[in-house]
């Protein structure tokens, strides 16, 4: 090919630092830039002319590798000075944002670690206020610098518990797969469900509806997902969860559809809301008929409805819904990935799901601990709203709380951490909705563990713009960095706490500690106990608690998405085929 005569005059650039430019004087400056015109009698000439002028004499560089000598020699100048005078300009973050704070909201004092809090100071004589600043601002400020290049530190808290050679087991019988077929073929039954409550509690009803459908031998439409009154999330299926994965995931066991066909859009179904605990031959029994001849099931209110002992297959149905199914769809998905990859840039992290929500106090029946203004204010919601006490009302707070039916405060999951080995300089990303009483609630958590992060912390700008007033969404990114961390721990049970502790589980039994409350809090309020000495007595108790494989047979009514042994996952002494 011919090469352009443009060619010819291509223009060569080299690039200098700002720093070297500012430290050349504006006349020198000058004389670089004004370079003299090319003369008509001097095409063959490739000579540059570059004048440097004092007093005394003028030196005229006529040859073009003094050109570049020079250049050379005020580069590695200007290199140097900058190298000896400045601090790198290049924040450890290349992606952080470059928003400034103002000068007068940053302390200097060195007690300042954390880069998710950091406490500042106020100047003059006013009161010294103790205010959380985001890990993004502090990104901003060039403060990440104060992790440096720190690893965390070796420490047996990150070792795995063993899992006894556990693996996911979900080979289904010879008669389950006989009779796939013929539950594939139908196109007269079609079951509907509307699911409430928040992510996890969402999560169990479509796990169950799923087994439903299997059990009356009909297929699924997509879930509905009910708005939930607290949050008001107005997510559908499809925007939480991977559909076209779901159904590709499911399609040997139960069919899914995306709406009713146009043969069933007139037809008027038949409604229900089934019993607590529910049995298969129940199910059958009370709707089979009538969903024959109708055609269309509509069932509403599933949490807990069917019961957590079934037959072998369809308890193998439910971990291959919850654990392999209902996947995360893909902006979310990758969304969780990419901060999950952020908190293991550096080693191993703790995840921790902090259930201190002001709902969750209300609902418990018990107290935040934080002042006597926060204890009123959730008394009186209690009062105002007796509907929303869960808790056996016959109680008083400090009898639930030392039954260990409280969820843990901010004090005191400190105090469990550092006693079970947790290492100062661990990472933790925390989950959970706002704390009652904002951020400052977690100070004695960030004071001892200054690397501790939430998702508006690792988000880059705008990263979570996309999801916001959306609850689910950011609860199922809560989900998948809780999932994926080396150490997860819950300060009170519940859904996500249940769900994380099981799909944990079927990954290989990753470590997961569950707080011995009940045991332990007698501990916490002997203040003449040694440091050393509470330390091992924590140790001991939660010796059994840190996520070793554990039978679902021991207590019967255990859910299968929590404890999945022995039905879904076995090992080579109880291999089944």
């Amino acid at each position: 090919m011919a090469k352009s005569k443009n060619n010819a005059k291509k223009l060569s650039y080299i690039s200098v630092p700002s720093q070297i430019i500012n430290s050349i004087s504006s006349s020198s400056l000058q004389s670089l830039l004004d370079s003299p015109k090319k003369s008509s009698r001097n095409t063959n000439n490739n000579r540059f002319f570059i004048f440097f002028t004092n007093s005394t004499s003028t030196i005229i560089f006529r040859k073009q590798r003094l050109w570049f000598f020079t250049l050379f020699l005020f580069g590695f100048l200007g290199m140097l000075k900058f190298g000896l005078t400045l601090h790198t300009p290049f924040p450890p973050y290349p992606c952080a944002t470059t928003t400034l704070l103002p000068q007068n909201m940053i302390s200097t004092t060195p007690h300042s670690k954390s880069n998710l809090g950091a406490v500042l100071r106020e100047n003059n004589d006013q009161k010294k206020d103790e205010v959380l600043l985001s890990h993004v601002e502090l990104r901003a400020q060039g403060l990440e610098k104060m992790e440096g290049d720190e690893r965390v530190e070796k420490s047996e808290f990150w070792e795995k518990p063993d899992g006894l050679g556990y693996k996911p087991c979900l080979s289904f019988s010879r008669d389950y797969r006989r009779a796939s077929e013929g539950v594939l073929k139908d196109r007269r039954k079609y079951l509907m469900v509307v699911v409430s409550g928040g992510l996890n509690q969402q999560r169990n009803q479509i796990v169950d509806a799923v087994v439903i459908a299997r059990i009356l031998g009909a297929a699924l439409v997509v879930p509905i997902l009910q708005v939930n009154v607290i949050w008001g999330d107005e997510s559908e299926f499809g925007d939480i969860f991977d559909l076209e994965h779901f159904k590709r995931v499911l399609a040997n066991d139960v069919r899914v559809v995306s709406a009713l066909p146009s043969t069933h859009l007139m037809t008027k179904p038949v409604e229900g809301s089934p019993p607590l605990h529910v049995t298969p031959s129940w199910i059958r029994s009370r709707y089979l008929r009538r969903f024959n001849r109708e055609g269309v099931l509509l069932l509403r209110s599933l949490d807990s409805r069917l019961s957590k002992d079934l037959p072998s297959d369809l308890q193998k149905l439910r971990c291959k819904v919850a654990f392999n199914a209902l996947r995360f769809a893909q902006p979310i998905q990758e969304l969780g990935d990419s901060i999950a990859e952020r908190m293991q840039s550096k080693g191993p992290y703790l995840a921790l799901h902090l259930r201190m929500e002001k709902d969750v106090w209300v609902r418990t029946g018990c107290l935040p601990g934080l002042s006597p203004e926060f204890d009123e204010i959730v008394n009186n919601e209690r009062i105002q709203r007796p509907e929303l006490l869960t808790a056996r009302s016959s109680m008083t707070y400090h009898e639930r709380k030392m039954a260990g039916l409280c969820p843990l405060n901010a004090v005191e999951v400190t105090r469990l951490l550092k006693g079970l080995g947790a290492p100062k300089n661990a990472r933790i990303y925390w989950a959970g909705g706002q704390p009652l009483g904002g951020k400052e609630a977690l100070l004695p958590l960030i004071q001892e563990f200054p690397h501790f992060y939430s998702k508006e912390d690792l988000a880059l700008p705008g990263e979570l713009q996309p999801f916001a007033n959306k609850a689910s969404i950011m609860a199922a990114i809560d989900y998948i960095v809780s999932e994926k961390s080396d150490v997860f721990m819950p300060s009170h049970g519940g859904n996500m706490g249940h769900a994380i502790q099981g799909h944990r589980a079927f990954a290989g039994h990753k470590k997961y500690i569950t707080p011995n409350k009940r045991h332990m809090l007698p501990y916490f309020h002997n203040s003449s106990l040694p440091e050393e000495e509470f330390n091992r007595i924590m140790k001991e108790l939660h010796q059994d608690s840190l996520g070793q494989p554990e039978l679902r047979t021991i207590k019967a009514g255990r859910d299968v998405t929590k404890f999945p042994i022995p039905e879904c996952m076995c090992n080579d002494s109880n291999a089944q085929s």
